[in-house]
């Protein structure tokens, strides 16, 4: 086969029928009846469903357990607790993170995931074994998946001392963003946590995003401390604050002025419908107001918890069943955040389903795109730069 392909017979999110033609790994054209190139490989699509490459913009592909038997899970109830159970874990299981992430990207790639950003656990224990592991995970795959390495104090940064500079060392071999955590209720110092964060985010040039699961009044003075160093520094448009809970667990006129600071900072929230009794934040409020929105699977069958897999079709099921919507065009709101939502976090501004884009592609069977999010079929076809990289369900590369 040779890099160019004539899709036939797909229906893209409109519903209508259309042709794609592809060249040099780009979309070259789109719309119905489109002629053949000469020497082009031509694929009937049947009718199926078309859509751009699924965006996992939140996973943790370093110290997925998939493959390694089933993990009896008997952690306590506190963050912390599954903190330190994950670094025990770790510590005495010995976690090969290039095996496990390696799985992970094959899972990611038979369900139609194309893109990936990754937090990778950085402490002074684990040192940068899991950074090495995906970072090889990276380019051996780099072809079939792009992989967007973030720094991460999973620990704790400075309750651990040694940390910043490990995270400063990976940011220097290539991790592409700099990732953050709590930074009240595991650092104990918020203007600290910050400080070094946003001070490596200018030494090294990458964007920031941070973990914030602290609730109510306390991570809502975190978003505004957030969003007042993002404003100082001049890093609008440059941060993700992922998970966000609080904003789900403070009044609405609070909400209300948080909004407005993210809004005026371009603050992307990701919110992944997480199980639980905590309230959090509405997806379909921020994305109404305008917030940079964006989602992904978290961790995938950890020491944290079973329930997650690598299928982006399952993540906007569940998102939208958290937060209760219902209809077509909410349904379609999150599968927008599961695409276009996720690329624009991971800056990839040739992605897409119009002329000019890189052919990543997903065609499944089903009668229409929310549907498909219902009935989550196995991914018929799927393309990345033009060259197919999983069939019916399974990884090819």
């Amino acid at each position: 086969m040779n890099g160019d392909l004539l899709i036939t017979n797909v229906r893209a999110l409109d519903g209508n029928a259309c042709d794609v033609q592809i060249h040099g790994g780009h979309i070259a054209a789109i719309g119905s009846n489109l002629s053949v190139p000469a020497d082009a490989t031509v694929i009937d699509g049947g009718g199926r469903l078309l859509f751009p490459g699924f965006v996992d913009a939140h996973t943790h592909m370093d110290k997925t357990l998939l493959g390694l038997g089933w993990y009896r899970n008997e952690v306590g109830p506190l963050l912390t607790d599954k903190i330190e159970n994950e670094r025990r874990l770790r510590r005495e299981g010995g976690i090969d993170s290039h095996q496990q992430s390696s799985r992970h990207a094959r899972l990611a790639i038979a369900t139609g995931t194309t893109h990936i950003r990754t937090f990778v656990d950085i402490d002074t224990e684990v040192g940068l074994r899991g950074f090495e592991g995906v970072m090889q995970t990276r380019e051996d795959f780099r072809d079939a998946l792009d992989i967007q390495v973030v720094a991460f104090p999973q620990s704790g940064m400075l309750i651990r001392p040694g940390t910043v500079e490990l995270m400063d060392t990976a940011l220097a071999n290539g991790a592409a963003v700099v990732g953050g955590l709590d930074p009240s209720a595991i650092d104990r110092d918020p203007a600290k946590h910050l400080d070094v964060i946003f001070g490596l985010a200018e030494k090294y040039d990458v964007d920031l995003d941070i973990h914030l699961h602290e609730p109510g009044d306390l991570g809502a003075f975190s978003v505004e401390l957030i969003a007042e160093r993002t404003k100082v520094l001049g890093w609008q448009g440059r941060v993700v604050i992922s998970h966000a809970l609080c904003l789900g667990g403070v009044d609405d006129a609070y909400v209300g002025r948080l909004i407005d600071l993210l809004l005026e900072n371009g603050i992307t929230i990701m919110s992944h419908g997480p199980s639980g009794l905590r309230p959090v934040p509405s997806v379909k409020r921020l994305y109404e107001a305008g917030v940079p929105m964006c989602t992904g699977n978290d961790g995938i069958r950890d020491a944290w918890g079973p329930l997650n897999m690598p299928d982006m079709l399952l993540r906007t099921f569940l998102v939208a069943y958290r937060n209760n919507l219902r209809r077509d065009d909410e349904i379609e709101m999150v599968l927008d955040i599961a695409t276009h939502g996720g690329a624009r976090v991971l800056g990839d501004t040739n992605y897409g389903l119009v002329p000019g884009c890189r052919a990543d592609l997903v065609i499944v069977d089903g009668e229409t795109h929310v549907e498909a999010v219902i009935d989550r079929p196995p991914r018929w076809l799927v393309l990345k730069g033009g060259k197919i990289v999983a069939r019916e369900g399974e990884c090819v590369v």
